[in-house]
């Protein structure tokens, strides 16, 4: 309890006690009559802590902050309120593709639709997003684990055509085992007869969202909202090299580094510790097969 004036007035009236006699009175300590609040300086602390998060991952809210610290994610954002903490960058619109607009209907069908991702190389999502650079823009295709959410290839261009796209699945292909399904949208260079080889040869199942159906490659659109929201404004770039890296750069960082809100750890992380538990697991199955007891 907090001793106020107003609380000590009625009591002992307005005779002039000194700290030690009116804490004899009172029944308490003396040094509880400096008692301060802790509340502020615990928020105080907190602010210098999400500065501190904030000043490496600028696009982090609440809820990453929160992971990050290891702290109540209402707690983290009642500080962030408090103290008019905000994401130092914001998401911006991008054009879509009118010339797919009244392309017909693709002759293949979602096959994740109802299937969730069991395993890493089990289900990759691949799409392409268009970063704005110097009045013109550039193009980004990725391809997503759709397990352990890395990005597992990627390609950069300034044309948006077939080649973007199998650039990015090649690069991923070159580094990973072939994926069960591949899963994009219903564009015109996923359907380019090189596409559509390229996955046959590695026995992928190809899969495709239904036509003008985005949330059905919720991954990819997700991932773009977010990365361009870290990579921030590219006109800080003065040539194309240096915007290159930095996206580069980025991705390194969201597979390595950034919190995936629905991991709970970065992609990589994520994929290290499945692995490890599953080798794990299996030391254990070969431990009971030769000897028929479960040893530690």
């Amino acid at each position: 309890m907090t001793l106020t004036r107003e609380k000590i007035m009625p009591v002992f009236g307005r005779q002039k006690l000194s700290k030690r006699e009116l804490a004899r009175k009172l029944g308490v300590s003396r040094s509880s009559l400096y008692y301060q609040k802790k509340r502020p300086a615990q928020d105080l602390e907190i602010k210098n802590q999400i500065d501190s998060v904030m000043t490496d991952n600028p696009a982090y809210g609440h809820k990453r902050i929160a992971l990050e610290l290891k702290l109540n994610k209402k707690r983290i954002r009642r500080v962030m309120k408090l103290f008019d903490l905000k994401p130092a960058r914001r998401r911006t619109s991008y054009p879509s593709k009118p010339e797919d607009h009244a392309k017909p209907p693709a002759k293949f069908t979602n096959l994740i639709k109802d299937i969730a991702a069991k395993f890493p190389n089990h289900i990759w999502a691949a799409d392409f997003t268009y970063i704005k650079y110097q009045g013109r823009f550039i193009y980004l295709a990725t391809v997503i684990d759709l397990f352990t959410r890395e990005i597992v290839g990627f390609n950069v261009s300034r044309f948006r055509n077939k080649y973007l796209v199998i650039g990015a699945l090649r690069y991923a292909l070159k580094y990973n085992q072939p994926p069960i399904f591949c899963h994009s949208d219903q564009g015109s260079e996923y359907e380019a007869k090189e596409s559509i080889d390229l996955a046959k040869q590695n026995k992928i199942k190809i899969s495709m969202s239904a036509k003008s159906s985005p949330w059905e490659n919720s991954f990819q659109e997700s991932f773009y909202s977010n990365f361009k929201l870290d990579l921030g404004r590219t006109d800080r770039f003065d040539i194309l090299p240096e915007l290159i890296e930095a996206i580069f750069q980025q991705i390194f960082y969201y597979n390595n580094k950034r919190i995936h809100s629905e991991l709970k750890m970065p992609p990589v992380k994520f994929k290290a510790q499945y692995y490890l538990q599953k080798n794990s697991l299996k030391a254990v199955d070969k431990s009971v097969q030769k000897t028929g007891y479960l040893t530690r």
